[in-house]
């Protein structure tokens, strides 16, 4: 009895060392040299301040709150107050839960007057759910060009401009063939910023 307690402790020990301490340190190791930028968040930088992550989608929104209209607006958020990390996931809300039917309602009706959209015109299903973190970071192409107008328009752009910036802040699928392409509302709102 007394061997095999002690072989549990030394088994537990050694397993704790190596799970606990040296797997993380290992593979903290790797994750630095192979993927330095993503290890350390996808930190965001605009003359030399951090203004996000590329990793976890943010709120472009006026002083009360409402959607500034020269921005993108990113796809809807569960997280906490909107995009709060600490507070990632979805709203749980079914398919048919009265609650989610009303929320979307609302926003396609909220997304067709901030983008002067006619009533019965389609709205891409990103721009109305939110993602099951909350925290997407990335719109769809369609989701994009239908907002390319209004914000043309509060900048005082040519929509044409707008369009190409879409178009080369526009990400390929993953490995070339998983899912949809994808534009990264903060990268695309930086490089609107750029543009005098």
């Amino acid at each position: 009895m007394r061997r095999q307690l002690l072989t549990g402790l030394l088994m537990t020990i050694t397993l704790t060392v190596l799970l606990g301490l040296v797997y993380p340190f290992v593979m903290t190791g790797i994750a630095q040299v192979a993927f330095h930028d993503r290890a350390n968040g996808s930190f965001v930088e605009e003359h030399g301040k951090v203004v996000g992550s590329s990793l976890i989608g943010q709120s472009f929104v006026l002083k009360d709150g409402s959607p500034d209209p020269k921005y993108f607006q990113p796809r809807p958020s569960a997280a906490g107050d909107g995009y709060d990390a600490m507070s990632s996931g979805g709203s749980n809300d079914g398919p048919s839960s009265p609650t989610l039917l009303d929320d979307v309602s609302e926003r396609i009706k909220s997304y067709r007057e901030l983008n002067g959209l006619s009533p019965s015109a389609p709205v891409p299903v990103d721009a109305v759910t939110a993602s099951g973190s909350g925290l997407d970071p990335d719109i769809s192409v369609a989701n994009a060009r239908l907002q390319a107008a209004r914000v043309a328009r509060a900048r005082d752009r040519p929509e044409s401009r707008v369009l190409t910036l879409v178009a080369a802040h526009t990400d390929d699928r993953q490995l070339g063939f998983l899912g949809e392409k994808t534009v990264n509302v903060l990268d695309l709102n930086l490089a609107l910023d750029q543009v005098r």
